[in-house]
């Protein structure tokens, strides 16, 4: 059945189409300049590996030729160029963090014009599926074709959960408002955030690396407590090393010299012992803390204006800030991955007490960093969350920030879409309660677009209520608790028929007006389980209650019947529908919001189009 072109709203629409194409421009701009760096960079990796070459070849050249002219020439010449060598190294392994930088960076734009077309490739957040959750699974919240995959810019395990507990939790009207401010601040430094983006993506931090560095830092301390450590670390390498260089001249006497090999090769062991739990739970988060280090260099390095931003940025810095902290401790780690070298761990540990040495340090930055962990991670997780969010504002900034107070109750919102249908296909429609006690009842025929104003409003709101800009023209709402029953299914394991299943979540709705609770109720089809009696009846009574208890609710029902409650609460029930145009049988949708009750209903040809004689 073909259905009529949609009649968009001017203004609005054709505001999201533009801006939609000039993002999709700019993003393709972006990729374009992006890997033109790339081309250059890989160009500097081919140079830097005929320059290594042609050095390995000058060293054994300048060996040869100038050995002729006196053994100093030789050596000093061949330093230089082992020297020259070296620093080349490191410009090529300089040059190779920075190609694969770009290359991340490169995936993220990528991905994000893919999204301005309706593919998004971002994790969905399934795992934060909650059963019972009083809206999330009506309104898609987490899951394929999610609102959690549309927002969702983290990389770390950390940075996930506190989106997820910003779409799950409604923030205070302050929180709100300070987030609002944060994410506009944000928005105007787009590159800022894609770097950071990418910079996360290189090597995400996971809660397993959170969790195994505090379950070290919660640990007692094997050396640094003995205050003779401070000085032995020093003075028994000073012993070794001076046995070993007064055998090389024949001072003292070979046996001399084996002895003090054995006795600290078993002092190192001993050490070992020690230093390989320890290092064997740590080991594995080296690689996610050179991305932490990076990232919140970043935040330690930018000046920000707005007070939640500023107050992020300030808990990075305590005695010694949070990036170079985090960089001694993976400096630290690597240095103690020495253990596995099988060439340098034996006379870096019988000489130097290596492993020792990288104990005590390790320790002492346990010692000074033991009650900051849990806040840098928190930080992370929240900048985060804010650059997703931040990210929609870019991706869409002719959305709005709604205006949210603590009254109850009213909802005033113009040309509000759903967030999750592209522009060129979004219809968009107003929506208006004044006061508390007033019910919007929206009639209309199936796949007229009940459902989808429900969950339009309801998205709309849960974005509101994070701190997020909303689909819309323009939106006024109450902070409130939102709650839904529009998706309701049988439990087998549970032995729990679709009937009582539904019967279950409207006792968790009405416990709560009851009980006076500040909440706004989205309802769909209610009570859709049972015969059609009971359900206009039992449907009329909660209505009936909802007026009395002065909740705010919008209602959606095949059951003409229910607007007639208009004729007792006048002032409480706001009749609206959605309906279709039929010509030649043929069902065409428009998709708009009236007022009123609906007079066309499609029921009766959609049956006779399968077959059913009518």
């Amino acid at each position: 059945m073909p259905d009529k072109p949609n009649q968009k709203p001017a203004t609005f629409a054709r505001m999201t189409d533009i801006t939609s194409e000039h993002r999709k421009n700019y993003y393709q701009q972006k990729i374009n300049e992006l890997n033109g760096d790339l081309k250059h960079l890989m160009q500097r990796k081919s140079s830097f590996a005929w320059l290594r070459l042609g050095s390995i070849a000058a060293i054994f050249f300048a060996l040869y030729l100038l050995w002729q002219f006196g053994p100093a020439y030789a050596i000093a010449s061949t330093v230089l160029l082992v020297f020259i060598f070296i620093r080349m190294v490191y410009a090529d392994l300089k040059n190779h963090q920075k190609i694969i930088f770009k290359k991340t960076l490169i995936n993220v734009y990528s991905k994000e014009l893919e999204s301005l077309i309706g593919n998004y490739q971002f994790d969905d957040g399934a795992r934060f599926i909650e059963k019972d959750h009083p809206y999330a699974s009506d309104l898609d919240i987490f899951g394929e074709g999610s609102l959690f995959k549309f927002l969702n810019r983290t990389a770390s395990e950390p940075g996930s959960s506190r989106l997820a507990a910003y779409l799950k939790n409604p923030a205070s009207t302050q929180e709100i408002t300070s987030r609002q401010a944060a994410i506009s601040e944000l928005k105007n430094n787009e590159s800022w955030m894609k770097e950071m983006q990418a910079l996360a993506t290189l090597d995400p931090f996971t809660f397993s690396a959170k969790n195994k560095i505090q379950t070290w830092i919660g640990q007692p301390t094997q050396f640094i407590q003995f205050g003779a450590w401070a000085w032995l670390r020093y003075m028994l390498p000073a012993a070794i090393l001076t046995i070993v260089f007064l055998s090389i001249f024949d001072i003292v006497s070979v046996s001399v010299l084996l002895a003090g090999l054995l006795l600290f090769s078993i002092i190192a062991w001993q050490i070992n012992k020690v230093v390989a739990p320890v290092h064997n739970d740590l080991d594995k988060v080296a690689s996610e803390l050179s991305s932490l280090s990076s990232i919140f260099s970043m935040i330690e390095s930018r000046q920000f204006k707005s007070p939640l931003l500023q107050q992020l940025s300030n808990e990075m810095k305590n005695e010694k800030a949070a990036s170079a902290s985090v960089a001694i401790l993976k400096k630290l780690l690597d240095r103690l991955d020495l253990r596995y070298n099988i060439v340098l761990s034996a006379p870096l540990n019988i000489l130097l007490l290596w492993n020792l040495q990288q104990m005590l340090d390790l320790e002492k930055w346990k010692k000074e960093n033991k009650k900051v962990i849990e806040k840098w991670t928190a930080v992370l997780a929240e900048f985060e969350a804010l650059n997703s969010l931040a990210i929609l504002h870019f991706n869409y900034p002719d959305w709005v920030f709604p205006e949210v107070t603590d009254d109850y109750f009213h909802i005033h919102g113009k040309e509000l879409g759903h967030p999750l249908i592209l522009p060129e296909k979004r219809v968009n429609n107003p929506v208006h309660i004044e006061k508390n006690g007033e019910i919007m009842l929206i009639t209309g025929s199936n796949m007229a677009g009940k459902s989808t104003y429900l969950r339009c409003i309801g998205v709309n709101c849960v974005l509101a209520l994070c701190g997020a800009p909303v689909c819309a023209q323009e939106l006024s709402v109450s902070n409130i608790s939102l709650i839904s029953s529009m998706r309701i299914a049988d439990n087998l394991q549970e032995s729990t028929s679709t009937f009582y299943a539904e019967l279950k979540k409207l006792k968790t709705i009405i416990d709560k007006v009851n009980a006076g609770e500040k909440v706004f109720i989205l309802l769909d089809e209610i009570l859709r389980g049972t015969n059609s009696f009971d359900r206009h009846t039992g449907s009329k009574a909660l209505i009936r209650q909802l007026a009395d208890k002065k909740t705010a609710a919008i209602i959606a029902t095949h059951d003409l019947e229910l607007a007639h409650l208009k004729d007792v609460y006048s002032e409480k029930i706001l009749n609206y529908h959605f309906d279709v145009q039929v010509s030649n049988e043929e069902l065409f949708f428009d998709y708009k919001l009236k007022p009123g009750i609906c007079q066309s209903m499609n029921a009766s040809i959609l049956m006779k189009k399968i077959g059913i004689k009518m």
